[in-house]
């Protein structure tokens, strides 16, 4: 790492299942205005923007840096836009962390987004694919995923069941409760899950995520301007990047070796050795509730095929030794684009003490994971109290 950098200010906005009153302008306007407020500034202040967002064809709008930009009044200024599937929300948050990191920008806000409402999701998920190789089986995310799912089953049962996931589902759905940016806020059961509708076997609708419109963001400034903006800045301590093959057939999506790798990275950088004890709060990207499971053992928070004793210990519950996806998680909530940068901003707020009602007590570590594509993309982010 070069020079320390932190998150100053963090935006939200509420996600639902259709924003019909804004556009995608106005609902990033929202989110990186108050992203600003938060941090105490004005878009004058700031030096440079980073965008994000999924495919495209999502909203049918090319180019959409080009109509954002101005929204926020950053225009004329630096603008660059990422988009890495559904890592984008995070990668543009470490995007934004490298143009401070390197000496180029003292002040960038960060944004991501999604109005999935203005197109079909399924559709772009699956028409992304190869056409000669992979779209006769590109059925969308949750086909992917029923098949992910059932190879971890497959391959740590008994000790894993359906049931563990259901257990997450509930879990993750009674955190969004204390979340009032949450779009998915009931209580649900056990019984109720095992009992929803299949979607793709083993995963039933209780176990999905639904689809949102919404935005997020994130003000990343110097140590300079961090210490004199912020009473208790949320450190970049430690982040990876990692990406393997998106063919499925050579990705052992039970224990994917990109989210492994990009751990390992952040570890390094963050000096962590044993993420399981060190780490004080996890924000994980479960679009489906077995994935939370696959992820806590990818990332070293517990060993491989204990995630079902994992949930079962009450460990990660809100209240536990390790709390993960005190927000709800993506299954409460899941602007695509913007959901991976939602994990980094609720990483970041425990870190602050700004996460309101799903605060944990005593956070001076989180961590922020995504993943993406056909399960080949994944990132780690680690936040802390002190440089």
């Amino acid at each position: 790492m070069t020079r320390p950098v932190a998150v100053i200010g963090t935006g939200q906005t509420k996600y639902v299942s259709r924003r019909d009153d804004k556009n995608v302008p106005e609902i990033v306007r929202e989110a990186g205005l108050r992203a600003l407020a938060d941090a105490g500034l004005k878009p004058s202040d700031v030096d440079a923007v980073v965008i994000g967002s999924a495919p495209e064809i999502f909203e049918g709008v090319n180019y959409p840096e080009d109509w954002i930009a101005p929204a926020l009044g950053m225009c004329p200024g630096p603008v660059m836009r990422v988009h890495t599937g559904g890592t984008v929300g995070a990668a543009t948050g470490i995007a934004g962390f490298y143009h401070v990191a390197s000496g180029a920008y003292d002040t960038v806000l960060a944004v991501a987004y999604q109005k999935l409402s203005d197109g079909v999701p399924q559709y772009g998920l699956s028409a992304c694919y190869d056409p000669l190789w992979d779209r006769d089986f590109a059925c969308g995310a949750p086909a992917l995923v029923g098949l992910q799912s059932r190879q971890y089953l497959d391959r740590h049962a008994p000790a894993v069941t359906e049931e563990h996931g259901a257990m997450v589902a509930v879990k993750n759905r009674r955190n969004a409760l204390l979340n009032p940016y949450a779009q998915i806020r009931r209580e649900i059961t056990v019984a109720d899950v095992m009992s929803s509708p299949p979607v793709a076997e083993p995963l039933k609708l209780l176990d999905c995520c639904p689809t949102s419109d919404g935005a997020a963001a994130m003000v990343i400034a110097s140590e300079q301007t961090a210490r004199k903006k912020c009473p208790r800045p949320a450190w970049f301590s430690g982040v990876g990047t990692c990406s393997e093959s998106p063919y499925v057939p050579h990705v052992d999506m039970a224990y994917p070796e990109s989210c492994v790798r990009a751990a390992q990275q952040a570890y390094q950088m963050a000096w962590i050795y044993e993420p399981a004890r060190e780490l004080d709060v996890a924000e994980v990207y479960e679009a489906f509730s077995f994935q939370e499971l696959i992820w806590c053992e990818a990332l070293g928070l517990c060993r491989p095929g204990e995630g079902g004793k994992l949930i079962e210990s009450g460990r990660s519950d809100l209240d536990g030794a390790l709390p993960v996806n005190t927000s709800g998680g993506v299954l409460s909530s899941n602007p695509i684009g913007a959901s991976a940068m939602i994990r980094q901003v609720e990483a970041a707020m425990q870190v602050m003490g700004r996460a309101g009602e799903h605060q944990v007590d005593g956070v001076h570590r989180a961590l922020a994971h995504s993943w993406g594509g056909a399960i080949q993309f994944s990132t780690v982010t680690i936040f802390s109290d002190e440089i």
